[in-house]
Parts: structure tokens; sequence; C-alpha cells
């Protein structure tokens, strides 16, 4: 055996046990060796509680510094850096082919590209690859949807600082823009960076200069003004088996699911566009995490398309209102022993299955210095409020947020109103957590 595949052994590892774990317990669902062996790429501990509960075989595949927790809690583990793909990359698809492996799911953004080449070993499909760079390329992700007649709005790549400038001045020269007139917005975003990292909204040519030599080369984009909303599909045989309609009240800070009537109603059209996206790029089955804009004229613009779990814990949150689990869902879809009887079954009613709205608000400090957590009264009063995860500050200084910034944790809420719901996650905006 390679040594990349040798687990570490600890002399000690009782400090690693988690007691909530069914392995630990002892009361971990049997697996159905009918049902197809699945790798889970990257580290998540609630999709191992989810894979754990379900009759599938699992392996995680991660990083040498998940060994011991995983010995420790009888995690079936394979120990695997996810570095740029290189000439050692077909080590761990041949390893997860000899184990009997038969799908590699991605748990994160960084190991899209490693499940696509993996899967195109275990399944023998060496288009896989291909797909998965369109996944993480930003750029060639929208030229594809072009090509495939879906919108999107005016794009372009940049390699230094000149060529933001040109970008920004020719959108807005198209745009009819006169001497003195403001700006029309621009964005720019990391090629193969998840959700906001490396995402800055640029209003004035100065803002150019903030952006850091490292960061290029980067996408530029056009700013869209509409609402913008996620969605959550499910895919199996090429056909949605459960669509979820997730509503940003604010970009980078909030969100809920399902959404309000008013996004729902646009649930027919929205389902053409992922019809649209499932035809264009070509995918048989996963799960996929696009972004769209519908403008004040009513047209609907494609943002970008992730084949992994959406951040803000869209997972949990759907899983609170609907009682399914998105990562059970996840390895059924990916599953090629997976029945169409069974897939169907899996999951409830769009919308009328849910019990309840979940929602969660993304907390930034507002002030510069702070010196502890205190929860609002506001907010912990509230009938919605469920539970947080934040943590006492370890720095009192609070650095300037880049671009559109990492939260510091997540405040979650779960009641029967979306309009309460939305309101009370914008309310939140307004109130100090660090104080």
């Amino acid at each position: 055996m390679s040594k990349d595949f040798e687990q570490p052994k600890s002399t000690d590892l009782s400090g690693w046990v988690d007691q909530t774990l069914d392995s630990v317990r002892g009361t971990e669902t049997p697996k159905d060796p009918n049902k197809g062996y699945i790798a889970l790429l990257g580290w998540s501990l609630n999709a191992v509680k989810a894979a754990q509960k379900f009759d599938r075989r699992y392996v995680v595949v991660a990083p040498d510094w998940a060994a011991d927790f995983c010995e420790a809690n009888n995690i079936p583990f394979i120990q695997w850096d996810f570095v740029r793909l290189n000439d050692r990359s077909m080590e761990i698809a041949e390893r997860l082919k000899a184990e009997g492996v038969d799908a590699a799911i991605p748990l994160f953004e960084e190991t899209v590209e490693w499940s696509g080449a993996i899967n195109s070993v275990l399944m023998d499909n060496p288009r896989m690859y291909g797909q998965s760079i369109l996944f993480r390329d930003k750029a060639l992700m929208k030229r594809r949807a072009q090509l495939g007649g879906i919108r999107v709005g005016i794009f372009e790549e940049a390699h230094e600082k000149e060529d933001v400038v040109r970008f920004m001045k020719r959108v807005n020269q198209t745009l009819l823009k006169l001497d003195g007139d403001p700006d029309d917005p621009i964005h720019v975003k990391a090629f193969d960076k998840a959700g906001c990292l490396g995402h800055r909204m640029i209003r004035k040519i100065e803002e150019i200069d903030n952006i850091p030599d490292e960061e290029y080369p980067l996408l530029m984009e056009s700013h869209l003004d509409g609402w913008e909303f996620a969605v959550e599909a499910w895919i199996h045989n090429g056909k949605i088996k459960f669509l979820n309609i997730s509503e940003y009240v604010t970009l980078g800070y909030s969100v809920f699911v399902p959404a309000t009537d008013e996004l729902e109603s646009w649930r027919p059209a929205i389902t053409q566009q992922i019809e649209k996206l499932i035809k264009t790029f070509d995918i048989q089955f996963g799960l996929i995490h696009p972004e769209y804009f519908v403008t004040a004229d009513g047209e609907m613009y494609f943002g970008e398309v992730a084949y992994r779990p959406p951040g803000f814990k869209a997972f949990e949150l759907i899983e609170r209102a609907y009682g399914f689990s998105p990562y059970q869902a996840s390895m059924l879809v990916f599953d090629p022993k997976s029945t169409q009887e069974e897939v169907d079954a899996f999951f409830p009613k769009e919308v009328e299955g849910a019990k309840g709205y979940a929602g969660c608000f993304g907390v930034y400090p507002r002030r510069r210095v702070v010196s502890k957590l205190e929860m609002p009264k506001e907010t912990i009063e509230h009938p919605y409020f469920d539970f947080h995860e934040l943590v006492p500050p370890e720095k009192e200084t609070v650095p300037e947020r880049s671009a559109f910034g990492t939260h510091w944790g997540l405040v979650f809420f779960y009641g029967d109103d979306p309009i309460k719901m939305r309101d009370l996650l914008k309310a939140q905006e307004e109130l100090d957590f660090y104080v």
C-alpha cells in the first residue's frame, strides 16, 4: 500500500470520540451490498452523519488531519490531500476503483474537479472530467451557457489592472453614459472559488487599485439589477427530481427556504431554465446549485452553477424545512445503482411538503473593535429563533472586509410565515452581535 493511504496511528484517540455518531453508538443503519458504494470527497461531519443513517456503504476521502477523528469514530477513511490535479491524481481514482467504489461526491468547490476526474475512471466516461472543469472555470461556464442559448450578462477575463479599467469603461460606454453620470458597477470574481470568496463590486474606477495582484487572473461581469436567487436541483437520469428555490434576502447575509409565494410564482420559468441548463451541460445525475437574476422586465439571467452543496448551510435549511436529508439525496442520485422508483419515493412534494420555513443570517461585526459576543434580545427572544453557531471573538480588532468577506458565524431561524421570516432576516442587519 502506498504511504499516501496509510492512516497515522495515535496512541490515545479517546479525545476525538464523538458520542453523537451512530458509528460510536452502534446504531448505524445497515448497509445494502446491492446498492452503490459512495466516496465523500472532502470533510463534512453533517455529510458523515447522513451517510451513517443511510443504507449505502461510504468512505471519506479527506486530508491527513481527519485521520485521527475518523479512526476514533470508526469512520471509513482514505487519506488524500486535494492539491491541484497532477500526474499522481490517477492514484486515488484507481485506489477507489479497486475498493469497489461506484461514485465520488464532491462536498466542496475544491473537490469538484477531483470528482470529475475520479468518476471518469469509476464510470468509464472520460467526458466527465472535462464537464467538471466547466463547473469550476466561471468563464468557460458562461461561454458554454451562451452556446446553449442561456442569457448571461457581459463578461470577460482580466489578467491585469488595465483589463478591468478597459472593461468598466467599455460597459459604461455601451450603456450610453454621459460625462458626470455615475458609473454602472461591475463585478470581479475568482475563476474557481466558491461563493463570495474573491467577489468584489467595483463602483468607481479608483476602486480597481484595491484588487491585489495575486487575485489575477479573474472574471469580470456587468452588473444586473434584479432579484437574485439560488436553486438546488437533484437530477437523476437527466431529469429533475426535486427543485428547491432559496430566496436571498440580502446577498452574502441571509437566505431562507422555501421561497415566498412571489418568488415561487416563477417556478415554471425557473424549471424551464434548469432543464435548459441540464441539456446544455449534459448533466445526467447529481446535485446542481445555480444562481439566477430576474430583472424588472421579467427576463431571467444565468449567474453561475456549482456542482456541490451550497454555502450558508443551505442543505441544513432544506432538511429543517422538509425533513429529508439533502446529503442522502445527493448520495442517492449519484449512485448508479439507484432505481427510478427509489429516487421518486425519496423526495417530498416541493413547497407543499415543507413543514415550515428555515432561514439563516451570516453575522459580520459592525464595529472596528469588539470584546465579546452578545446575542441581541430582539434575536433570541423572537419566536422564530432556532439556534446560533457564533463564538466569542479571538481578537479585538476586526479586520477590514476584503471583497464580500467571510461571515463570523450563522444564526438560524424557523417559523411558519415566509414574509415574517424575510423581514426578520433583514432586521438582523441593524443589530450588533459583537460589542
